[in-house]
């Protein structure tokens, strides 16, 4: 009977103060998922916390919530104002997805309850005058709140009461183990911590002996994916070279519908596709590690919006694995490399954690290298109460791939989990040689231009125009992250599809096919003298008699 009880906690339930749960209610939130039924109580008792729940179960809301709410009940006793609660992630997306999180549910009491986010690409000293403030929450990557306390922005010896790891499995992947330590010897002995993670690998438990005091495990009897009456599982197994058509195909016919993400392995790779799809008119925004923080956000922000429909994003850590566990560059790999490791952002992370939002679909154009990646991929879409479709294009080095990811979804169960996609090649022969054609015009040149090209004009967007934008905010919301990078000659028929191209069991669908021109276009002033001459006799040799 107490499990019962348990089980149907509501938030008016939980003790939470009625500007907090005005706050909850804004959001749209009836009900508390399972982690937050779980974990805020206990939260609330002043217990450390060590949650494992999947992706998209709301776990930033499960420790924002009693963060907000032991912050308000010290605030009546408080004498002065100090940082009470440090949020650490491992991204800087992360980053700004949980301050928005904080602020969203701090917004009936945001006098009372202040947070900042110090991740970012902006100078120390610049954010030392916000700390001088002592904001209630503190954000930001375990690099960064080390600087400022190093650099003397930020004390939190005698104040901090609250210490949350958000992705906990990232931290020390992420390259963050020495800077956790470090960061320890300069929080006080006694706090309440929070570890959450989507699993309990060894980093995670390594973490919880540094950081946790007798801790409450909540493994939550879920499973790692949404179920599959909401979350649909397909792949479709093809050549290399027809991932291409395949892509373009389900674009430009419309059988991929509603906010859609493309996941692919490489940079090179997602500038490639890019490039690909502009070539038939089909807009797309990127996201990789080269690109600056600032604009990341702004791009995920305006995809939540609805502002794109498509987005390619790299995921960059299978690229991680491999070149942990591969062989040695040699020659020109290795300088290429090295070149542009130095442009990439460690604390970039889109495949895991990231909040996007209404998403329908998510492609996997390159196949995951691991399981973990796959899981997090798919669990971008199918988010909360919504359904989703994940499409994996697997191409025969792939396979193996496939199968270790379909045995470790399975288990026991002999009902595959990413089912075959039935989807007839010999109805898009037509478009082969347009997908050739526009394939054969993204040459390694034009990729590298793409990229440098993107990076500069997001450089601008981001530095030189930020004071700008910041005087301005309703251009910054007209700034768009899909235009088209032009570095290879687009032509002007690729963008319609004509009729005799249309696959049989399609050609009643008239929105995709192109009407041909009317016979006479022109001005107003050409259709005046077409009308004139046509109703001359002289000139058209037809006679119209009155009527008597």
């Amino acid at each position: 009977m107490a499990d019962e009880v348990e089980k149907s906690l509501a938030f008016h339930e939980m003790g939470l103060d009625d500007r907090l749960l005005k706050a909850i209610a804004s959001q749209g939130w009836r009900h508390p998922t399972l982690i937050q039924e779980r974990a805020i109580p206990l939260a609330l008792e002043g217990k450390d916390l060590l949650a494992r729940a999947r992706t998209g179960s709301g776990k930033t809301a499960a420790f924002v919530i009693p963060i907000i709410q032991r912050i308000l009940d010290g605030k009546q006793a408080a004498k002065e104002q100090a940082v009470k609660a440090l949020v650490l992630t491992p991204s800087k997306e992360l980053c700004s997805q949980a301050y928005k999180n904080a602020v969203a549910l701090s917004s009936c009491c945001s006098r009372e309850v202040r947070c900042l986010d110090v991740s970012g690409t902006t100078d120390i000293t610049s954010q030392r005058p916000m700390l001088m403030e002592k904001p209630d929450i503190v954000i930001g990557t375990p690099s960064r709140v080390l600087a400022h306390i190093q650099g003397g922005n930020l004390e939190l010896q005698h104040s901090l009461e609250m210490l949350v790891i958000d992705e906990a499995d990232l931290v020390f992947s992420f390259g963050y183990e020495k800077d956790i330590k470090t960061l320890l010897g300069h929080l006080p002995k006694i706090y309440q911590a929070f570890l959450m993670s989507a699993t309990l690998s060894e980093d995670v438990q390594a973490l919880k002996k540094l950081i946790l005091h007798n801790p409450v495990t909540l493994k939550l009897e879920e499973s790692q994916l949404p179920e599959s009456d909401r979350l649909t599982q397909y792949h479709i197994t093809c050549e290399e070279g027809d991932k291409f058509l395949i892509i373009y195909t389900l674009l430009k016919l419309r059988l991929v519908r509603g906010k859609t993400i493309l996941f692919v392995n490489s940079i090179d790779r997602c500038y490639r596709l890019k490039l690909f799809l502009e070539q038939f008119s089909v807009p797309a925004c990127v996201l990789n590690s080269e690109l600056p923080v600032s604009s990341r956000c702004h791009i995920v922000n305006q995809f939540n919006q609805g502002l794109y429909n498509l987005v390619i994003a790299t995921d960059e850590s299978a690229l991680d694995a491999e070149d942990a566990g591969g062989k040695e560059k040699t020659g020109k790999a290795k300088k290429k490399a090295k070149r542009f490791k130095k442009k990439k952002d460690k604390e970039y992370g889109v495949s895991r954690g990231i909040d996007f939002q209404f998403v329908s679909n998510v492609i996997n154009f390159d196949f995951p290298t691991q399981v973990d990646s796959y899981i997090h991929r798919v669990g971008r879409t199918a988010r909360g109460d919504s359904q989703g479709t994940a499409l994996s294009l697997i191409s025969a080095h792939e396979l193996p791939l496939l199968q270790q990811a379909e045995t470790a979804l399975s288990g026991d169960t002999d009902d595959p989990v990413i089912k075959p996609y039935r989807f007839k090649m010999e109805e898009i022969e037509g478009f082969r040689y347009r997908a050739k054609d526009a394939l054969r015009s993204v040459t390694k040149t034009n990729v590298r231009e793409a990229r440098l090209k993107e990076i500069r004009s997001e450089i601008l967007n981001s530095e030189k125009l930020k004071s700008y934008f910041e005087d301005n905010p309703r251009d910054l919301q007209v700034l768009r992250h899909d235009k088209a990078l032009a570095a290879s000659k687009v032509k002007p028929h690729m963008k319609n599809v004509p009729e005799y191209l249309m696959p049989p069991s399609m050609k009643s669908n008239s929105s995709v096919i192109t009407k041909r021109p009317q016979q006479f276009q022109g001005g107003r002033r050409e259709q005046k003298r077409h009308k004139k001459r046509k109703e001359d006799p002289l000139r058209s040799f037809k006679y119209k008699q009155e009527e008597s």
